[in-house]
């Protein structure tokens, strides 16, 4: 099987996002049957995001394994009179990643870009890695509009930093992909990774472009998993409904993992 994140030994990357999904007792009984599946895969980074008010079980239940957690969302601010919301800050030493602009997040509770780029600076500043995410629409792509998109986003969540943390990862998520079933082809996920990765390049170099982790994210399946690992530029996935069925997130695991893990 062709193993993802090869070239210049990127390690592969796979997130889980839960997004609105488990209750309490449904949450600590999936993250035990992903660290009995899990545990001690090599070769790859595996994480998962719970909804928040899971978060500390999930870190309790996964303390001395090799899966992390990490956070849907935060605020930006480190204190402050915003009910309802949850700090980077906070966040730190329950969570190691964060996710970041999001498409849901984007749409559903209209996030700009000037959001998603102060909180990936929060993220930094707070010790976390976040995973960004970026994509177009369905409209935007019949418009011809993929490419601009994916850079405006892309560089306005960058803004203001002056060399690529390795921290950040960023996933090409075409919001005409999520949550339908359908992932994209092999040749259009490819197409949208080698895009973030050229403009990587533009911004800050070769070197950066050529280190930097890129996923492929939009309705990943144990059946689409090993071709988008065998992506030349892509390095794993971030999976949405796939996540909650622990048995198939272990599946899409494995395909990425190089050699299966062994």
């Amino acid at each position: 099987m062709p193993a993802a994140g090869g070239v210049q030994g990127r390690r592969p990357l796979v997130g889980g996002n839960w997004k609105m999904h488990t209750t309490r007792e449904e949450a600590r009984s999936l993250v035990r049957e992903l660290r009995s599946e899990l545990d001690g895969l090599e070769g790859i980074d595996i994480v998962i995001f719970p909804p928040a008010p899971w978060l500390a079980d999930a870190h309790d239940l996964l303390a001395g394994s090799t899966l992390r957690v990490g956070a849907q969302h935060a605020h930006w601010e480190r204190s402050g009179a915003f009910t309802g919301a949850v700090s980077a800050h906070q966040l730190a030493g329950v969570v190691d990643y964060v996710l970041v602009g999001h498409s849901e997040r984007r749409q559903l509770f209209h996030e700009c870009d000037r959001a998603t780029a102060r909180l990936l600076g929060a993220a930094l500043a707070a010790g976390l890695s976040p995973l960004l995410a970026v994509g177009e629409t369905a409209a935007e792509r019949d418009r011809g509009e993929a490419e601009a998109v994916i850079e405006r986003q892309l560089l306005a969540a960058l803004d203001g930093l002056q060399r690529l943390d390795g921290r950040v990862a960023v996933a090409y998520e075409p919001v005409w992909a999520i949550g339908r079933g359908e992932s994209a082809t092999p040749s259009q996920a490819e197409e949208g990774c080698a895009t973030v990765r050229r403009i990587v390049a533009e911004r800050f170099g070769a070197d950066a472009a050529a280190r930097a982790r890129v996923l492929y994210g939009g309705s990943v399946s144990a059946a689409t998993a090993g071709e988008l690992a065998a992506l030349p530029s892509g390095d794993g996935a971030l999976v949405g409904g796939a996540s909650l069925r622990a048995a198939e997130f272990a599946g899409i695991c494995r395909e990425v993992a190089p050699s299966g893990g062994g």
